[in-house]
C-alpha cells in the first residue's frame, strides 16, 4: 500500500498540546547530557526518553543546558517519557512518574505512555533501577508476570493529568485490539500510540487505526535495524536500510542522504519520528527534512521495501540477553 504525498506537517496536534514531528530519540544515546543539549540549540523540540533508557539524569542535565543555551523556556520544549512495565500497577504508577520529573529536573512531562503493554512483578527504586526486563537477573533470570489489567493502569495515568504532572497520555507497542479494550473503559483516549515504523515494518493498517480513532502514531527506529543489529536483535537478518539501493537511488534524486529519506518517509505519512543520533552532524541533517517532498513514485517505492520485520520483540530480545519467559497463564 502506497500512502500519498503531501507536505509533512512539523507538528501534529494533541488534547493537551503539539506534539513535533521530529524528536531525539533517547534509547542507548551516547554522551546523553551533551548530545541533548546540543540538539535543543540546534532546534530540536522535541525529546524523547524513558526510565528504562537509563539515563534520563543525564538528559534532564542536558535539557536544563540545552534550554539556557538556546535562550528558550521549557514551554517550547516537547518532553516524552514512559512508564515502564514493573510499574503498572495502580500504586506504582504516581511514583514511577515522580521519579522520571526529578531526574530530568521538571515539573511536568507533555507525554507519559504506558511503554509495553506487558506488566511485569514489581521491583522497588532502591532494589535495582531502572529494573530492565528480567525481575532477577543474579538468581532466576526470567520475566515474572503481574496480573494487572491494563485499565488499571490506564486509570493511574489519567490521574495523572488530573495532578497537572502529564499534559497527555498514551501508549506505545499497542496494536488494534489492545486499543479497543482500553478504549472502552477510559476517560482520556490515548493521545499518541508509539510503534516500531520504517520502510521494513510499514504496519499500515494499524497506523490507519490509529487516525481513525483521533491517535496519534509516533515511530521509533524510523531508520531500520540499526541499533537492533549491534545488539544481535534483528533476528540474523544484517540487513540496513540505509544501504538499500531503492533508498540510495530515492536520495540521489533528491540530492539528500538515505537518513533523510527514510525519515522524509516517516513524516511523510503523517507520522511523528524519533530518530536516534550521538554525532552533532547528523542531528542538523536528520532534523533538516522540510525543504524537500517524497512524490507518489518514490512512496510507491518505498511501500515495496515492507517486509513485516520486526526488530523490538520482546519474546526474542530478552532470551538473546540471556534472560527467559514463563509460559504465562
Amino acid at each position: 500500500m502506497s500512502s500519498p504525498s503531501c507536505p509533512a506537517a512539523t507538528t501534529l496536534p494533541l488534547p493537551n498540546g503539539a506534539l513535533p514531528t521530529v524528536g531525539l530519540g533517547c534509547w542507548k544515546l551516547a554522551n546523553p547530557e551533551a548530545i541533548v543539549s546540543k540538539a535543543i540549540e540546534k532546534g530540536w523540540r522535541h525529546i524523547d526518553s524513558a526510565c528504562d533508557y537509563g539515563n534520563e539524569v543525564e538528559v534532564g542535565k542536558g535539557i536544563k543546558k540545552g534550554l539556557e543555551a538556546a535562550g528558550v523556556k521549557r514551554s517550547d520544549l516537547f518532553v516524552t517519557s514512559k512508564l515502564w512495565n514493573t510499574y503498572h500497577r495502580p500504586e506504582h504508577v504516581e511514583a514511577a512518574c515522580r521519579k522520571t520529573l526529578a531526574d530530568l529536573g521538571l515539573d511536568y512531562l507533555d507525554l507519559y505512555l504506558i511503554h509495553f503493554p506487558i506488566p511485569l512483578k514489581f521491583v522497588p527504586f532502591e532494589t535495582r533501577y531502572p529494573p530492565e526486563w528480567t525481575h532477577d537477573p543474579s538468581g532466576e533470570n526470567v520475566m515474572v508476570p503481574d496480573p494487572v489489567s491494563i485499565s488499571e493502569t490506564w486509570s493511574a495515568m489519567e490521574s495523572l493529568v488530573e495532578k497537572g504532572l502529564v499534559k497527555d497520555i498514551g501508549v506505545a507497542n499497542f496494536n488494534a485490539a489492545l486499543i479497543l479494550e482500553l478504549l472502552k473503559k477510559s476517560k482520556i483516549k490515548p493521545a499518541v500510540n508509539q510503534i516500531e515504523l520504517h520502510p521494513h515494518l510499514s504496519q499500515d493498517r494499524l497506523v490507519e487505526f490509529c487516525k481513525a480513532k483521533g491517535i496519534a502514531v509516533t515511530g521509533f527506529s524510523p531508520l531500520g535495524s540499526g541499533s537492533y543489529i549491534e545488539l544481535g536483535m534483528d533476528n540474523g537478518q544484517g540487513v540496513g536500510l540505509l544501504k538499500d539501493p531503492a533508498v540510495l537511488s530515492i536520495a540521489a534524486k533528491h540530492s539528500k542522504s538515505p537518513a533523510q529519506i527514510l525519515l522524509r518517509w516517516g513524516v511523510e505519512r503523517g507520522n511523528a519520528i524519533i530518530p536516534k543520533t550521538s554525532s552533532e552532524g547528523r542531528l542538523e541533517e536528520n532534523i533538516n527534512i522540510f525543504d524537500f517532498e517524497l512524490d507518489d513514485k518514490d512512496m510507491e517505492e518505498m511501500a515495496k521495501l515492507n517486509r513485516n520485520m520486526r526488530y523490538n520483540d520482546p519474546g526474542v530480545f530478552c532470551k538473546g540477553m540471556g534472560g527467559d519467559y514463563p509460559i504465562w497463564d
